[in-house]
C-alpha cells in the first residue's frame, strides 16, 4: 500500500543531471512552484521544481503527472491576459482555441521572474483551474539538474469526469457513506474506494523520471 506524505517544508534536493544528445545542457535557474487546484477544500496541491528554460507544453505533461491527471481533455495556460495551448486543436470555424503556442512560451518567461501568475486549466468541460505560483528561484549552483520533480504535495487529485468541483464534493459525500443510494453505482464507476487524502510523492517522481 502506497505510504501518506505529508506536506514537505524541508529544502528541495538536489536534481540529477541530464545528458543531451550534443553534450552538458548548461544549467538554468530551477523554479519552484506551489500549484493548487482552485476551489477544492481542504485544497489539494503539489509543490514541483522545473528548469526555468521549459516551456509550458512540457510543463503541461509534468503537471499532469504531479497532480494525477490522465491526460484525456483540452488545457491551456492563462498568462498576462492571453492564452496559449496546443496549436493542433481549433475551433470549428479553424482558428485556434488559444492566443498563442504554448511552446513558444518559457517558465522563466511566464512568471517573469516570480511576479506572476499563471493558471493552467484542464478539461474546459469540468474546468479544473489551478493556481501556478512561484515560490523561489533557484540559482543553477543551489539547484543543478534537468529533470522534473515533486517535492511536496496533499490529497488525491479528483478523478475524471466527475464534474468539477460541485461534481467532486457529491462524490466525496457519497463514497463517505456506504448507505447512499448512489454509493453502489459510484463505487463501480471508480473501482472501489476512494481515498481523498492519498498522495505518494514517490510514485509521483518515479513517474517524473520517465519523462526524462
Amino acid at each position: 500500500m502506497a505510504s501518506r506524505r505529508p506536506a514537505s517544508s524541508s529544502p528541495p534536493r538536489k536534481l540529477p543531471r541530464e545528458q543531451a544528445a550534443g553534450g552538458w545542457i548548461p544549467p538554468t535557474d530551477v523554479y519552484e512552484i506551489k500549484v493548487t487546484l482552485r476551489d477544492t477544500r481542504p485544497p489539494v496541491w503539489r509543490r514541483i521544481l522545473v528548469q526555468g528554460n521549459l516551456t509550458l507544453g512540457p510543463l503541461h505533461t509534468v503537471l499532469q503527472v504531479a497532480m494525477g491527471w490522465q491526460g484525456g481533455h483540452m488545457h491551456m495556460f492563462r498568462v498576462g491576459g492571453k492564452s496559449y495551448g496546443d496549436q493542433e486543436y481549433e475551433m470549428d470555424d479553424g482558428e485556434s482555441i488559444t492566443d498563442g503556442d504554448q511552446n513558444s512560451v518559457t517558465v522563466a518567461k511566464a512568471f517573469k521572474a516570480g511576479k506572476a501568475r499563471v493558471v493552467y486549466e484542464y478539461d474546459f468541460g469540468d474546468s479544473w483551474e489551478h493556481d501556478l505560483k512561484v515560490v523561489k528561484v533557484h540559482p543553477p549552483e543551489s539547484a543543478p539538474g534537468f529533470g522534473p520533480a515533486c517535492i511536496a504535495g496533499a490529497r488525491a487529485c479528483p478523478p475524471e469526469d466527475v464534474g468539477g468541483t460541485p461534481g467532486y464534493e457529491h462524490f466525496l459525500e457519497v463514497m463517505a457513506d456506504p448507505s447512499h443510494e448512489e454509493y453502489k453505482d459510484l463505487s463501480g464507476w471508480i473501482g472501489g474506494k476512494f481515498d481523498p487524502e492519498r498522495f505518494d510523492m514517490d510514485e509521483v517522481n518515479r513517474a517524473l523520471k520517465r519523462l526524462r
